[in-house]
Parts: structure tokens; sequence; C-alpha cells
């Protein structure tokens, strides 16, 4: 491992309470910090003291301080970002609020599945782009393919739920610009772990995943542009002059102001730990990872080595159920990871795999005891 890595890893556990076992799931949801966590507590405390709603005008900094975040993060300096309770709300907003007489989509056939649900529930005609053999997006073939049949939009999930492989967002990006197709970039997978600064349409993603920050809590980045496009579904009535900017109408309802605070903080430490240097660690705690589990029988490491992305998902090759693995992992060493089933992408993923995705505070002694587990977890199953 590089020494600024270490020097990262130090840092990041540093900021966090003990783990208590392994904590290999950080694509499910990290581990928060004690900053962000206070942050939650300090402000539902003053919710306490003062209420909640002169308590969320006390919070206004904060919360705006973490939607500049979002736009940095997503290369959208001029968005309009509109905080939700995770990426698939954020997907509902945006795709309820869509003109009702555009909606055909083009994306991957390894597409989210809860993200093909609700296309398919706000009756978005949904179309496949051809891809190379390992998930990636074909840039060519999708090039005539978008060229020669326009969608009315492209959605992009940056990196796929059920697999590390990372998408060419900067090119599709300049693809979709050049045909003057909207790009929609799902970037729960991406935001804080690969580089999403490509300047997309609209950027959305959650707290929970590789920010670490609250569960229950995300974002939506929309250009001006497009927002002024969008038709909310709960649209300002007409005795409610001024009409608030159609972003607020997005937001609008009950909100969870500590687990935005609390986001907002965590979006702040990592701004301050390094995009760069953090994205460094995680690609190399992925190098690691898929070398060290090369060679655990009865698995397949589905990604290539040098893989810019943390994730290492196993594929079964012998008969190993990997639902019972994982169980066996969590109750006998304590090691958390995930068992991702075929409803995670079910154009593409035929049988369950594991994935194994560690943030920016594992070791390399993590990582083998994981391997020892993994091949006595096999064994067991």
């Amino acid at each position: 491992m590089s020494r600024a890595g270490d020097t990262l890893a130090h840092r990041w556990r540093a900021a966090r309470p003990p783990v208590a076992g392994l904590h290999l799931d950080s694509a499910a949801c990290s581990r928060q910090s004690f900053g962000a966590l206070d942050a939650a507590a300090r402000h539902a405390l003053h919710e306490a003291e003062v209420g909640g709603y002169v308590a969320a005008e006390a919070a206004a900094p904060v919360l705006d301080a973490g939607r500049a975040a979002v736009a940095a993060l997503s290369g959208m300096l001029d968005a309009e970002v509109v905080f939700t309770t995770g990426s698939l709300h954020a997907l509902d907003l945006l795709l309820g609020s869509w003109p009702a007489e555009n909606r055909t989509l083009a994306c991957l056939p390894g597409e989210y599945g809860p993200n093909l649900a609700v296309m398919a529930a706000h009756g978005f005609d949904v179309r496949t782009l051809p891809t190379l053999e390992d998930g990636r997006v074909a840039l060519d073939d999708a090039a005539y393919a978008l060229e020669s049949d326009p969608p009315d939009l492209v959605h992009l999930t940056v990196v796929a739920s059920h697999r590390g492989v990372v998408q060419p967002l900067a090119m599709m990006a300049q693809l979709c610009r050049e045909l003057g197709l909207p790009l929609v970039v799902d970037a729960a997978q991406g935001l804080g772990h690969v580089d999403c600064v490509a300047g997309a349409d609209v950027t959305y993603a959650s707290s929970r995943k590789w920010i670490a920050g609250p569960r229950g809590v995300g974002a939506l980045a929309v250009r001006p542009e497009l927002m002024q496009r969008l038709r909310p579904r709960l649209a300002s009535p007409a005795w409610a002059a001024p009409a608030p900017p159609t972003a607020r109408q997005l937001e609008f309802g009950e909100a969870n102001v500590a687990a935005r605070v609390g986001f907002s903080v965590a979006l702040g430490e990592h701004l301050e730990c390094g995009p760069e240097l953090v994205r460094a660690r995680l690609a190399e705690l992925g190098s690691v990872t898929r070398t060290m589990l090369a060679d655990v029988p009865g698995w397949r490491v589905v990604e290539e080595v040098d893989e810019p992305s943390a994730i290492t998902t196993l594929a079964a090759v012998d008969g190993a159920d990997p639902q019972a693995v994982r169980a066996w992992l969590l109750a006998e060493r304590r090691i958390v990871i995930t068992c991702a089933g075929v409803q995670r992408a079910p154009l593409e993923l035929s049988a369950p795999v594991l994935r194994i995705s560690p943030h920016a505070d594992t070791t390399s002694d993590d990582l083998a005891a994981f391997a020892e587990a993994l091949e006595a977890a096999t064994a067991s199953s």
C-alpha cells in the first residue's frame, strides 16, 4: 500500500468508532464519522430546544454547503441540488416530473433492477445500449444506436450494483453533448468512489455509500435549463403565488433535516480529505483485494485487477451458495459483505454473486483475513 494511502487510512479510521468485526460493505453502507454523527445529533437536539423549523433555518448554511459539494463533485457547479431520501427517490422525482410526451430512455443491460422498476412505473420506453463483454458500454456502437434512433434521455449508472466496472462517464457525456441528448447519471456507487466530474445534465446519489453519511438521505443535481423543463407532480397550485422555484417544489414535504446535516458534514469531510486521494486509495484497495482473492477455491474474480474501483465481485464456479457464504462470514467471523441477487441487474445477471467493497481504512491484513475466512466459509457451505 502507498504511504499516502496509509496516512489516509489512519485518518479515516481515527475519525470513526471502532468497527465490530470486519466491514467490507461500503457499496451498501459505509461507517459514519464522529463528525457526521455528532452534527446530526446536535441538530436533533437543537430541534428539541427551539423547534424543528427554527432549527432548519439555522442549519441553512450547512445545507447550502452540502448542496455546493454535490454540485462540485458532479462537475455541475451551476446545478440546482435537491435533497432526497436516497438515489431511488431521486430518480423517482426526476422521471415523475419528466415531460409526458418525451419518455423514451436508453440505458445499459446491467441497469439496477429497482431503477428499471421506477422507469416502468413512469411509463418510460426503455432501450438497452450495446456493451462489451465486461458490461462496459461499447462507445462506437452506442453512438450509432443513439444517433440512429435518439431517445429522450440517456441514463448511465457509472458503477453498477452487481459489478465493480467503471463506465467511461466523461466519454459518454461528450457523446451525449454532441448528439444533443440529456445525460442522467446514477452516481449512487460513484460519488466519492470514482471521478464523477463529467458535466452531465443530471447526477443523483446517496449519502450512505462512499460518502459515508447517514442513511435515508441523498441528492439530485439538475442543470437549470433542464430543471425548467420538469413538471413536478406536486406542482405549486395557482393560489400559491409567487410560485416557488421548481427545485423547491421537488423538495416539498417533510424532511429529516438532521440526516441532511450529517450528509452535508460527510461531504465536507470527503472534500477535506481530497477526492483524488480517496479515489486513488480505493482503486488501490480494489487491486489488492482482487489479487488476494484470485486463487481462492470455488470463486472467480469478475473484474480485471487494475479496474479503478474498490468493488470486487466474486462469481461461484463450483456450486458454492453466495447467500450461505455471506451468512457464514457474518455469523462466524463478523465479516460484512453483500450477496447481490439477480434482482440487482435482471436484464444481465444470471446468478447471485458476492460483492466486497472496502473503504479507505481497510488494511492488507484485513484483506488477507477475509481471504482466509472466505476459503473457510466456502468449505463449510
